[in-house]
């Protein structure tokens, strides 16, 4: 119970917005053992001891999270030129825009000025890329770097990828670019550097030697670790079939290496006469030796944190299975969730932690103390039914969805990575080290064997894979429900539960898409999507979305990371109507993806010919040009304006105004117009109702703050109560510009950023305008005060 209750503690820190002082932790470890010591009755006393139990938990999460919050960048250094010496502590990879991603470990920080050394530990680890750099690499393993440098930052959204977590995960303090690089010899190089280039040179070694194979992208996955040469298509066909663990050094692997080398070690112990060796030693030496070739692939395939903690239940399970003599198989797992939170207490900020012990504990459930399955393909169809039905309200948590074609390719795909890719792969890679020779036999072998399960993905990739409409609640009754049949002990029973989810899933892809989910009151939602703009506008069930926000071909898009999540936590299964201000990539993001992905309405946009192209000459809707001319959303009033003559660019924004009438709200959205659209813009509305001296009015700055937009005549005229600047954090462009933000705060109207908010909700309740800010409702790691105040900056 302690033991578990330790682990409660850790994960339990990772929920709190604010990071307690460490002498609650401490006051609260004493407290619980005051009472525990003098206390008689047992209940109490395990009451105060599971007390204990969960403070030390949450007080060790914290020391280590305290830690590394500790190691700020200063905010005068961000964005100058400075040098730091250290090596690379990863394997650098090939980036978007020709650049070189790697992870680098700084030794030393050089020309800082002594005040700014000493106020607070500077950042031990950095995430860099070197746009421009040789195709060889970098010049060396240890190096002196001239970087530019900024804080951990990331889009702040309710749902969605959150790369401000991923940072804080894995360590890293500050992120920036290269400027200039130079070998440093003299950089002291620990256990840790030294592995790290060890490492590097076994994945060079790997695209060396295995260069002409097909496969390469998988060979390099499965044997290192290393994933630099999957692309784009690898990555789709993974997950539209739910396997990529597959190409993850997860449990599955190491557990085969344990199996196959447990294999191999006990038949060389039946050579040894039973006189020389014991019951006891012989279990001893093949758990010391199964242990350390998993421990010996771990390190090939990286040593990463997933690998980690498949080593460390690896080691635990192994070591239940050959010296417990009785025991639950849930003590196993709590044990190894104790040392993996105990070795790493940043672990519940993985998805795959919860993956990894979810599956494992999916398992238990459906084999522990159970007699009713036999034979090799039942307990593989059984535990793939189990892991497909247990994990599915985890991937319903994290915003993913369960491809019903999942369970097909993983029934497949398993025992082919089981019996064939991996033996071959682990026996191919020894001996091409040692008989270097027949490394092309080898890489013919790696092909054949990688071609056929690839080809297998391939192919059920293709296959349509509907996804069934189903709630949190209803998902996670399925998935109870499949979980007791499994361990049902007459098969009837069986039989019909399959028979009814079966038809409940049917019934489920056969139903007419449901409307959406409605509001009680209008709203708009701002997204934080960097460097662009997107926001969704719903009153009751109906919904209208300006703009997509930006996208990068093949290396980003904010419909997929941060939209279409948002939309379905929202329950948005049609958009009304979708508006594109006009075609820049910052605002016509991932156009076809969503209308791949959603109903849409009809589709308003001042450049038609340009938004066409860029939805692939064709469409399931109406496109309508901007015109002059209002509608009716709900209770909201809806009008376009685009200037006469602008068809295309920046000018050529189709301007749209929403108003509230009975709260006298006005929502201006005007897209990337100019100071000279604007005058005309505010020339057209002196002869139209829109005219009217609304109570509150929310202006979104015009290009996202630029100079050359929000003129003084615009800003005086309108006279917002609030403006908003849909920009990205420490941008290029440098927007918003002072003199804009200036010019409306002289107003003292109340000015926000995304990049500062994160995510804005401005909605009516009670006919008066409301305005949240995602900041205020952020974990720890996002929220601290330092960290807050460096994102909250407007200039």
């Amino acid at each position: 119970m302690g033991v578990f209750a330790f682990s409660c503690g850790v994960i339990l820190l990772y929920r709190l917005s604010i990071l307690p002082p460490p002498e609650w932790f401490v006051a609260s470890f004493i407290t619980s053992f005051c009472i525990a010591l003098p206390s008689r009755p047992r209940f109490f006393r395990k009451v105060a001891f599971v007390f204990m139990a969960l403070s030390a938990g949450a007080g060790w999460a914290a020391w280590h999270a305290s830690a590394r919050l500790s190691e700020q960048l200063p905010a005068t250094v961000e964005g100058e030129i400075v040098s730091v010496s250290g090596y690379v502590c990863d394997v650098p990879a090939p980036g978007s825009f020709r650049s070189l991603r790697f992870s680098f470990c700084v030794t030393r920080w050089h020309d800082l000025p002594r005040h700014m050394a000493e106020a607070s530990p500077m950042p031990r680890k950095l995430r860099l890329a070197w746009y421009g750099a040789d195709a060889s690499g970098l010049p060396a393993h240890r190096l002196r770097l001239n970087v530019v440098l900024k804080r951990p930052h990331g889009t702040l959204n309710d749902q969605g990828f959150r790369y401000e977590d991923w940072l804080f995960r894995k360590g890293y303090r500050a992120t920036g670019t290269v400027r200039a690089a130079e070998p440093a010899g003299t950089v002291y190089c620990g256990l840790h550097c030294r592995y790290s280039e060890v490492h590097a040179g076994l994945a060079s070694w790997v695209a060396s030697e295995f260069s002409t194979a097909e496969h390469l992208p998988l060979i390099a996955s499965l044997l290192v670790g290393y994933r630099g040469h999957m692309t784009d298509d690898h990555w789709q066909v993974l997950q539209a079939t739910g396997t990529v663990h597959l190409v993850a050094i997860s449990g599955l692997h190491l557990g085969l290496v344990a199996l196959g080398a447990g294999l191999v070690v006990r038949h060389v112990m039946l050579v040894v006469p039973i006189g020389c060796l014991g019951e006891l030693a012989r279990r001893r030496l093949l758990f010391a030796a199964v242990m350390v070739c998993c421990l010996v692939y771990a390190l090939a395939a990286g040593f990463t944190v997933p690998t980690r903690r498949a080593l460390v239940m690896v080691v635990v399970g192994g070591w239940a299975a050959l010296f417990a003599r009785e025991g639950a198989a849930w003590h196993a797992l709590i044990l190894a969730l104790a040392t993996i939170l105990l070795l790493d207490p940043f672990a519940p900020l993985d998805q795959g932690f919860w993956l990894s012990f979810g599956a494992v504990a999916v398992l238990i459930c459906a084999f522990a103390n159970s007699l009713g399955v036999s034979g090799w393909f039942w307990t593989l169809l059984v535990a793939q039914c189990a892991v497909f039905a247990g994990l599915w309200p985890v991937l319903n948590v994290f915003g993913q969805d369960q491809p019903l074609v999942g369970g097909l390719a993983n029934l497949v795909a398993i025992p082919l990575v089981s019996v064939m890719a991996m033996p071959v792969l682990v026996f191919g890679g020894l001996l091409t080290a040692m008989v270097p020779a027949v490394s092309g036999f080898v890489t013919s072998a790696f092909d054949a064997v990688l071609g056929a399960l690839w080809g297998l993905l391939s192919f059920l990739a293709k296959l349509p894979s509907p996804q069934p409409d189903a709630g949190a609640l209803e998902i996670i009754l399925l998935s109870l429900l499949a979980l007791v049949l499994l361990r049902a002990p007459m098969t009837a029973c069986r039989v019909l539960g399959g028979v009814a989810i079966l038809s409940w899933l049917g019934l489920s892809l056969m139903q007419a898409p449901l409307a959406n989910r409605p509001v009680a009151e209008p709203e708009l939602r701002i997204w934080d999507v960097g460097q662009g703009l997107s926001v969704l506008v719903r009153t009751k069930d109906r919904v209208l979305l300006y703009d997509t926000g930006p996208a990068v071909p093949g290396v980003f898009s904010s419909v997929e990371s941060t939209l279409l999540p948002n939309l379905k936590a929202l329950g948005v299964r049609r958009i009304d109507t979708l508006v594109v201000s006009h075609a820049d990539s910052d605002h016509a993001g991932g156009l076809a993806l969503l209308a791949d992905s959603l109903e849409i309405g009809q589709l308003v946009t001042g450049e038609v010919s340009e938004v066409w192209e860029k939805l692939g000459g064709s469409a399931r809707f109406p496109i309508v040009p901007c015109l002059s001319r209002g509608e009716r959303l709900g209770s909201l009033d809806v009008e376009y304006w685009q200037a006469p003559g602008a068809r295309e660019g920046n000018d050529a924004s189709c301007v749209m105004s929403i108003r509230h009438g009975a709260s006298g709200t006005e929502w201006l959205l005007p897209g990337d117009i100019s100071a000279d659209v604007e005058a005309r813009y505010l020339a057209f509305r002196d002869g139209t109702p829109w005219a009217i001296n609304d109570k509150t009015r929310v202006v979104l700055a015009p290009h996202h703050g630029s100079k050359t937009s929000s003129s003084l005549t615009w800003v005086e005229t309108l006279k917002p109560d609030v403006v908003v600047y849909s920009a990205g954090y420490r941008h290029r462009f440098g927007h918003p510009h002072p003199t804009v933000t200036a010019r409306y705060r002289s107003l003292g109207g109340q000015s926000l950023s995304t990049a500062c908010s994160g995510r804005l909700i401005l909605a009516i309740s009670n006919n008066h305008l409301t305005v949240k800010e995602k900041r205020h409702n952020v974990p720890f790691w996002i929220g601290a005060p330092d960290q807050a105040r460096a994102r909250c900056r407007i200039p």
